[in-house]
């Protein structure tokens, strides 16, 4: 088939809101482990994998479980996608109809066991307890039914079981079962204290008044506690702490017997962390465990996890020694660490644990830098056994045992497979090939390389997309896009080098695209991260140019028509590049961007820039609203009118300070929304900032 005759790509095909967008991507399949027996989820049928050959059969179908339920009328079941087998030695699954959580018996064909779960915030299989809240309250319902209320003054300001901090930290919940189910910990986060961000409902009839509670850098914080309720007992309490102003609890974790709590608690600074114990019976602070100081920041990010076979060692996350890596603690005596994992590369993940080999299975970057692969690792030896391929980009599900993985990956030609791994033999079975989604379209160039970085030393890596016709004795326009914030990355050896959507609808309209990840993006090493410390933005944008110069070397790029563009950090390091470089970026597109660290929020800001009061230097130095006098080129400025996470007051007071001094960007904001357009309206985003290179780039 000629290239002319192949069809073009809408947004409908390729953003995520798009009504196309489901087909256009690689195949894929729902699974779940069942104790080490792999299951496929589907929408009308659920069936167990055979792990030799791949192949499968079914278990029983969405009609089953309705009957076998009782699920009749607006009760029932539209799908079995999202059951669960939270038993490896009973043949039950899990289901969830909204009203009522059940337990059916698929061998038996029949409901075993039932209860409500509104308002559910966590489950624990053991004792099939549920934590749940009801007007803003924290409540615990047990296996038959009985609920207990534990909190009376939830509200907007007093919030039960819910993320804190943020969601800072690696927090992501706040409600925390010991093992066996028994006991519940969570968090109570006062944010009373908190100032109010002034957000605004405007779908009323008279816009009202809809207040977020927003801890700007350097204000005021709110204050969190933990309790602990006994299911047996009955009874409420605190950890004893001591005042938790200005202080962050973060990677609560249980002890495998239950008596006792793990947490690492931070400075408000965020340059001194401990890992600390609790008793759980008594709520008093038994010792610490680990102290970690740095001269920029320490970020903990993940609980300790108890080894299965020995309740009285863990491993802890650390990057201490210049990478993130694993370390084995002693919970009782002895609690020097041993260093598990080392080396110049960064541990991503722990999957989970083999009991037969006695070996953690990771993922890490140990490849290159652009991968990220699959390893067993002996707890006693640190010997590192490769699990998948030794390519691309690998994500996993470990079964109960240990013995067995799911195997996710992609590579730059490869959309999608699927391998059931063996962690205790060197065996690869295939589950699933997908084929290209993208066949018979016209699918631009993507080409991978690295630079180095403005140090001279450091390699950073870029993606760029050519149009499909591409012609090297022809000029193109350029679009630079840009993240380059933490936590983050843009290029890896995932299909297609990891390109956005948005990368190939421009390059079908005839532009290039490229993207690099500069210093300070994630999963190269703290002294790679931390460059940025106190001055976002600065050494980003070096190494950004250094991008650019490279963009200028080649023939094919017309240095005369470069665009910009990028979303929230991506946003700020737009509007920094195109008006610290006014000369050099003709139209530049900013979504939801940072304009000034005093307007964000005080876990992330003060981690990467201290405080407006600690650092004005700093603070003055990367705020945008002195840059706006230099504004040259067409700036496109979009946000969400609703976004809680970059309130509207930056890009608002970057018009203001263009308006004094009279330079001219353009404004568009969506009512209701947030961070990032939601559904189709994400469409309707990307056509805009389209239509705005097409209108002055091009």
């Amino acid at each position: 088939m000629q290239a002319q005759d192949k069809k073009l790509f809408t947004l409908e095909d390729l953003n995520f809101g798009g009504t196309n967008y489901r087909n256009m991507r690689p195949e894929s399949r729902f699974t779940e482990w069942w104790g080490d027996e792999l299951i496929h989820l589907d929408v009308e049928e659920v069936s167990i994998i055979n792990k030799v050959k791949g192949d499968e059969k079914s278990l029983f179908t969405l009609f089953d479980i309705n009957q076998w339920a009782g699920l009749t009328g607006a009760d029932m079941l539209r799908s079995v996608l999202n059951v669960e087998f939270p038993y490896a030695d009973k043949p039950y699954v899990l289901v969830n109809n909204g009203k009522k959580r059940m337990l059916v018996d698929f061998k038996a064909r029949k409901l075993v066991w039932s209860q409500e779960n509104d308002g559910s915030l966590e489950w624990n299989a053991a004792s099939k307890a549920d934590a749940y809240l009801d007007g803003g309250n924290l409540f615990v319902r047990t296996a038959d039914g009985k609920t207990t209320q534990l909190s009376t003054d939830g509200s907007r300001e007093i919030v039960y079981g819910q993320s804190v901090h943020r969601n800072e930290f690696g927090i992501e919940k706040g409600t925390f079962w010991s093992e066996d189910g028994r006991k519940l910990a969570f968090y109570r986060m006062d944010q009373s204290m908190v100032e109010d961000y002034p957000q605004v409902d405007l779908f009323q009839r008279e816009a009202k008044h809809a207040p977020d509670k927003y801890p700007m850098a350097g204000m005021t914080s709110h204050k969190v506690t933990i309790g602990i309720y006994d299911i047996d007992s009955q009874k409420t309490i605190y950890l004893n702490a001591g005042d938790p102003t200005d202080r962050y609890f973060t990677n609560i974790q249980w002890s495998p017997d239950g008596k006792s709590i793990y947490l690492f608690e931070l400075n408000r600074d965020q340059n001194n962390c401990t890992l600390d114990e609790y008793s759980a019976e008594t709520g008093e602070k038994l010792r610490t465990l680990y102290t970690e100081k740095d001269d920029k920041y320490v970020e903990p990010l993940h609980p300790v996890s108890f080894l299965p076979w020995d309740s009285q060692k863990f491993l802890m996350w650390s990057q201490k020694d210049g990478f993130m890596h694993l370390y084995v603690g002693n919970a009782t005596g002895d609690i020097s660490l041993r260093q598990l994992t080392k080396g110049n590369f960064v541990v991503d993940e722990i999957l989970g644990f083999c009991t037969k080999t006695k070996s953690v299975i990771i993922k890490s970057n140990e490849l290159n830098p652009l991968q990220m692969n699959i390893w067993s690792v002996n707890i006693e030896t640190g010997k590192r056994t490769l699990l998948d391929n030794g390519k691309g980009v690998h994500r996993g599900s470990l079964s109960e045992s240990g013995l067995y993985v799911s195997d996710t990956y992609s590579e730059p030609t490869v959309p999608r497979n699927i391998d059931i791994l063996s962690t205790t033999k060197n065996k690869q079975v295939r589950y699933l090939t997908s084929r290209n989604p993208w066949d018979g379209y016209q699918v631009p160039e993507f080409l991978n390389g690295s630079i180095k970085a403005a140090d001279g030393v450091t390699d950073l890596y870029w993606r760029m997309v050519r149009p499909a016709d591409f012609d090297p004795n022809k000029k193109y326009p350029t679009v630079v896009y840009v993240y380059g914030g933490p936590h983050a990355h843009n290029v890896d050896a995932s299909w297609n080098w990891a390109s956005r959507s948005w990368d190939t609808y421009m390059a079908q309209k005839g532009y290039i695209v490229f993207i690099l990840d500069n210093r300070g993006s994630e999963n190269r090493g703290k002294e790679f991260e931390q460059v940025t410390f106190r001055h976002l933005g600065q050494e980003e944008m070096k190494d950004q140019m250094c991008g650019v110069n490279y963009l200028k070397s080649l023939p094919y790029v017309d240095a005369d028509r470069l665009g910009v563009h990028g979303w929230s950090f991506g946003g700020f390091m737009t509007i920094s590049l195109i008006t610290n470089y006014p000369d050099v970026f003709k139209v530049g597109v900013a979504g939801g961007p940072v304009i000034d660290w005093q307007w964000y929020e005080v876990m992330y800001g003060e981690r990467y820039m201290d405080t407006p009061q600690t650092n004005p230097e700093g603070y003055k130095q990367t705020s945008l609203l002195d840059k706006a006098k230099n504004l040259k080129g067409r700036l496109l400025i979009i946000t969400g009118m609703n976004d809680a996470t970059v309130v509207p007051q930056n890009c608002l007071m970057f018009l203001n300070a263009c308006a004094e001094v009279g330079t001219q960007p353009d404004f568009f904001a969506y009512p209701g929304e947030e961070h990032n357009m939601r559904g189709h309206k994400s469409v309707h985003l990307h056509e805009k900032i389209t239509r705005y290179f097409e209108d002055f780039l091009k």
